[in-house]
This record gives C-alpha cells, structure tokens and sequence, in this order.
C-alpha cells in the first residue's frame, strides 16, 4: 500500500515541478490537432464527395486510405524524415493520412446515404447537381461527416504522441524522455494527460454531432463520453 501512495505522490510531485512545461506541451498538442484538421479535413471531405458519384473511384480511395491506416506509426514516420527532416512537418503529414479514412468513409456514406427522394424532390424544384449535393445531401449527411470527424481527431490525438520519436512538437516528448531515463512518473503523466486531451475532444466533437442529429429530427441517447463529463461536471457544481 504504501507503494502505491508513494508513486502517486511522485506524480503528484512530477506535475507540481513541471507544470509550466507539461502546458506548454500540452498546448503544443492541441495546435498540432488542430493543424493537422485544418488541412486533413477539406481533402477528406472533398474525395468522399467526389467519389459518391463514381462506384469505382470509391473501391480505390477507400482502399488506399485502409492501407495507409496500416502502416504501423513510428515505420511510417521514420520513412517521411529523409523526405521533410525531422520535427512538425513529417508529423502533420503522417497524421493527415492517417485521418483521411474516417473523414472520406462517413462523408461517402453520409452523401450517399440521403434519401432518394429528398434528392428527386430537390430535382424536381430545379435544383442543380451542386445545389442538390449543397442544400439537401450535405445537411442530411453532416451528422455522419462529424462522427468521422470525431474518431479522426480522437486518432490523431494519440498517435501525435509518437511524432515526438522524430522530434514532433507535444506530450510525446515526456513520453519517449521518460522512457530513455526511467522516469515511469514523467511517462504516466504525459499518457493521461494525452488521454484527457483526447476525451476533450472527443466530447466537443460528440456534442457537435448530437446538435447536428437533432437538428435533423433524430431523438438520440448521450454518448458514454458525454455522460462522462456530465457527471463530472455535476460533481464540480
């Protein structure tokens, strides 16, 4: 028992004397996400759209996009440092392919997952194919786009943390320290707060889809995550 007390002091102690880097670290994290969305989703969106409308160009972007999935992380990095050097570039583009496949799967079934008829509706009102695909799929189609979204982000969260391994910005970096010194106080603490940040997002993103799921009538139970926060919220009242 009192091992147990005395490794939870040493994190509480670890926390207490790096906290000023382990925020800054954990801000160098959130950017890296965010980043890595901002250029992941609008390709990821963009083919799932265009392959709604081909079969055949479906089969092939899914499957490229499960293959680059299957790379296993730190291969994957390593092989982008003699292309981008070390540091924040190889790291966002490793974590923009590996977010492509939800991102392109929901948006591919979402957009082609609109009722037929809403869209002859949309046809017979004289609407255009982009009108169409503007005014009536998208909107139904949203709630799905963030789910994808959702478990995007959740993904790239934590495999952020392996980028530090050639020198990517975040958590990573205690992790993989923590690791070459022995400091099991450093690697804990770094892998909840990796988990935490993680959870955040993820109950952002899942809170944005439930709006968009009632806005489009459907009646829906939380999520275990939103559920989650709300008792933690409720504890803190």
């Amino acid at each position: 028992m009192s091992g147990i007390v005395s490794f939870f002091d040493s994190l509480v102690q670890f926390t207490a004397d790096n906290s000023d880097r382990l925020l800054r670290l954990f801000g160098e994290h959130i950017v890296l996400a965010i980043e890595t969305l901002v250029i992941a989703l609008p390709i990821a969106i963009v083919l799932g759209i265009a392959i709604s409308y081909n079969e055949r160009a479906a089969t092939v972007v899914l499957w490229i996009a499960s293959v680059l999935l299957t790379i296993p992380s730190i291969a994957f990095f390593g092989m982008l440092v003699p292309i981008l050097g070390i540091g924040t570039p190889p790291v966002i583009v490793a974590l923009v392919a590996y977010s492509q496949l939800p991102v392109i799967r929901n948006t591919y079934l979402g957009v082609t997952g609109v009722d037929p008829a809403a869209v002859e509706a949309g046809t017979g009102l004289g609407m255009t194919r982009f009108e169409r695909l503007w005014r009536v799929r998208l909107p139904v189609a949203l709630p799905v786009v963030m789910a994808g979204v959702r478990n995007a982000v959740v993904l790239l969260v934590g495999l952020a943390a392996i980028g530090a391994f050639i020198g990517g910005p975040g958590l990573g970096f205690f992790i993989f320290y923590g690791i070459n010194q022995g400091n099991t106080a450093m690697i804990v603490v770094a892998t909840v707060a990796v988990s935490v940040l993680a959870l955040a997002f993820d109950y952002l993103f899942a809170v944005t889809e439930r709006g968009l799921r009632l806005r489009n009538g459907e009646d829906l139970e939380p999520t275990y995550t939103t559920r989650l926060f709300d008792a933690i919220r409720t504890q803190f009242q």
